[in-house]
């Protein structure tokens, strides 16, 4: 039998996925089983722009321009400029998800064994996409004792090459929640310009930024690459409507650019797609012309999730969680021995009141090895009633977890109990 290839051996699974079949398996033991593994939001879809598509009167379903319809571009210039960022329509092509338009800016401008570095932990699926391209990802560590803030510029320089091209970030950041600040931003952009980088923003949280809590912590202004002076030839943002209007099925998403050779190079992978999907960007349309309040709901609804969520957590013996200042996930480090077999546990042993709850291990959101084993992700998708249900089950399973660790504050040094 054929081997299959190299990419496809070295394609690494999802790390929030990978636990399905566990929660598969809960479920059919009549287990109730709490969804904090995935950026899947609960909140209601617009119907205005479900019923866009519902009544769009289409004799014949036609490939758009593989840029996108121009209607939806020039909707999206408004909508851009209403964040601060001053593009026109032929600077974007909209993309089959986010996922696309990360695949395009990847494909464009890095070639087979160049090296993007990217703040760790990151979007796990950052490492599917560099398999994808044949390049190759080099982390630098961000520590939860600081929130994730950015890493010093100068461990940055450490680890630039010959073959480093771009840094990609992801502001308000999956799976940590942290938001850069302005310091942060100008000091990236310093750094690119400096060495002749590519800035990669991943935007996907944009209208998800929050104040610090009661509790204290981060939070702030959002500040996009596209708003730093100076570095608009190197700036490539990655975009999508799945996380903003709760519509990831839409499967919609944009590539923006004032750099016209990338864009012109990024046109012809997105010709050789053909054309994004038609239906979607009609949802894409209508999504824009929904008044600036819409987001009132939403953003106040995370926060009062975010909120709790953070607030039960810290209450609990042994675990600390800093408070994110953007995008609805939170991360926070346990008093275990192994995330990934502690997340299986709570799937395969554990129910308290026939509930569990399911949580990413943190280890796949870390490229440097032996990272993330005391750590998970929470995506604060779920309402109040669940995620204090969800709190419950998780601070019994800790009491009752074999592998619970306690660290000697005198010493320092952990160890099982």
């Amino acid at each position: 039998m054929p081997d299959i290839s190299q990419r496809g051996q070295q394609m690494p699974p999802s790390p929030i996925r990978k636990l399905v079949p566990f929660a598969e398996a809960a479920k059919k033991k009549g287990i109730k089983v709490f969804h904090l593994n995935i950026g899947q939001p609960d909140i209601e879809t617009p119907p205005a722009i479900l019923d866009a598509v519902r009544k769009t009167d289409i004799k014949v379903l036609e490939y758009s321009h593989s840029a996108g319809n121009e209607s939806y571009r020039r909707k999206l210039v408004n909508y851009y400029k209403k964040a601060g960022i001053n593009i026109s329509y032929d600077q974007i092509i909209i993309t089959t998800g986010g996922s696309e338009a990360i695949m395009f800016g990847f494909f464009t401008c890095l070639n087979p064994g160049d090296e993007i570095i990217i703040p760790e932990p990151f979007y796990a699926n950052y490492n599917g996409f560099a398999v994808a391209a044949g390049v190759n990802i080099v982390p630098i560590t961000a520590r939860i004792e600081n929130g994730f803030a950015l890493p010093p510029i100068e461990d940055f320089e450490k680890l630039i090459t010959a073959k480093t091209k771009a840094i990609i970030i992801c502001s308000p950041n999956n799976p940590t929640g942290y938001l850069y600040s302005r310091e942060e931003m100008e000091a990236l952009k310093n750094i690119c310009l400096r060495y002749d980088l590519y800035l990669f923003s991943d935007e996907a949280y944009r209208e998800f930024c929050y104040p610090p809590s009661a509790e204290g912590g981060q939070g702030g202004e959002y500040i996009s690459a596209m708003h730093l002076q100076g570095l608009e030839q190197h700036v490539v943002l990655m975009d999508t409507i799945s996380k903003r209007y709760s519509a990831c099925g839409a499967r919609m998403g944009a590539l923006v650019t004032k750099n016209k050779t990338v864009y012109d190079a990024a046109m012809k992978f997105a010709q050789a797609r053909l054309s994004p999907p038609g239906l979607a960007q009609i949802l894409g349309e209508a999504a824009v012309d929904l008044p600036d309040h819409y987001f009132d709901s939403p953003k106040a609804e995370y926060m009062a999730r975010r909120d709790l969520l953070v607030k039960r957590l810290n209450a609990m013996p042994g675990v600390f969680c800093p408070n994110p200042g953007g995008a609805f996930y939170a991360m926070a480090k346990l008093p275990i021995d192994d995330s990934d077999k502690f997340c299986q546990w709570l799937l395969e042993s554990f129910s308290y009141n026939n509930q569990t709850v399911m949580l990413a291990p943190a280890t796949g959101f870390y490229g440097t090895k032996g990272l993330g084993k005391n750590e998970v992700r929470l995506a604060y998708v779920l309402n109040l009633d669940s995620i204090n249900a969800a709190m419950d089950c998780l601070e019994k399973a800790l009491e009752q977890y074999p592998g619970r660790v306690e660290k000697n504050l005198v010493t320092g040094v952990s160890a099982a109990i």
